[in-house]
């Protein structure tokens, strides 16, 4: 059975740093592309970042420059470092694994606020 398990979310200033980690289990981590998704308040979701299994990187827009993905195989874990956090950046954040979208955390909140 799949898990993941998304931790490290909490209240942070505005240009504050925090880095989110997802522990994995039950498939295969090594071999699939990982992803981060997000949904604010009251809004849909949305793709922050993904990482495939030669750990080449993609960002949205939104957050390119100010966040960095990575993937630790030996850990089965996949890490996201947020770095000048801005308000808008609060949200559930959830690991998610495949292109298809296949499996879903159950997500970490973080809220950026001063």
């Amino acid at each position: 059975e799949v898990h993941l398990v998304e931790s490290g979310g909490g209240l942070v200033q505005p240009g504050g740093s925090l880095r989110l980690s997802c522990a994995a289990s039950g498939f295969t981590f090594s071999g699939y592309y990982l992803n981060w998704v997000r949904q604010a308040p009251g809004k849909g979701l949305e793709w922050v970042s993904g990482i495939n299994s030669g750990g080449t990187t993609y960002y949205a827009h939104s957050v390119k420059g100010r966040f960095a993905v990575s993937r630790d195989n030996a850990k089965n874990t996949l890490l996201l470092q947020m770095n000048s956090l801005k308000p808008e950046d609060t949200a559930l954040y959830y690991c998610v694994s495949g292109y298809g979208m296949e499996y879903w955390g159950k997500g970490t909140l973080v809220t950026v606020s001063s």
